[in-house]
C-alpha cells in the first residue's frame, strides 16, 4: 500500500507564495514518480501541474511554468511544491499523486488565492 499526505495549503494574496509538501509512505519505489495535479472545481478532472515524464524531465503545465517548481527530498521521502507569484486562477485543491499498478492519490490540500 501507499500512503501520500499534502500539507501547506491555505489562504494567500496575489503575488503571495506557498509550499506544498506530500509526504509519501508505503510501497513507493521511486519518489520521482510522484506528481502533483490540481483540481480548480469539483466537476472538472484533474490537471497535472508538475511532474516527471517518461524520459525523466520535469514538466510543468503551461499556466505554471516559471511559477512553480517541484523538488524531492528521498532522504524524507517528500516531494514539494514551491509556488511564487501565486494568482487567482491557482486557487484549487492541490493533489499528489502517485501511480504503480494504479493510481494513489492524497486527501489533498487546499490553495484559495485572493485578487
Amino acid at each position: 500500500q501507499v500512503q501520500l499526505v499534502e500539507s501547506g495549503g491555505g489562504l494567500v494574496q496575489a503575488g503571495g507564495s506557498l509550499r506544498l509538501s506530500c509526504s509519501a509512505s508505503g510501497n513507493i519505489i521511486n519518489i520521482n514518480s510522484i506528481d502533483w495535479y490540481r483540481q480548480q472545481e469539483p466537476h472538472k478532472p484533474r490537471e497535472l501541474v508538475a511532474g516527471t515524464d517518461t524520459v525523466g524531465d520535469t514538466e510543468y503545465a503551461d499556466s505554471v511554468k516559471g511559477r512553480f517548481t517541484i523538488s524531492r527530498d528521498n532522504t524524507k521521502n517528500t516531494v514539494y511544491l514551491q509556488m511564487n507569484n501565486l494568482k487567482p486562477e491557482d486557487t484549487a485543491v492541490y493533489y499528489c499523486h502517485y501511480l504503480r499498478f494504479r493510481d494513489y492519490w492524497g486527501q489533498g490540500t487546499p490553495v484559495t488565492v485572493s485578487s
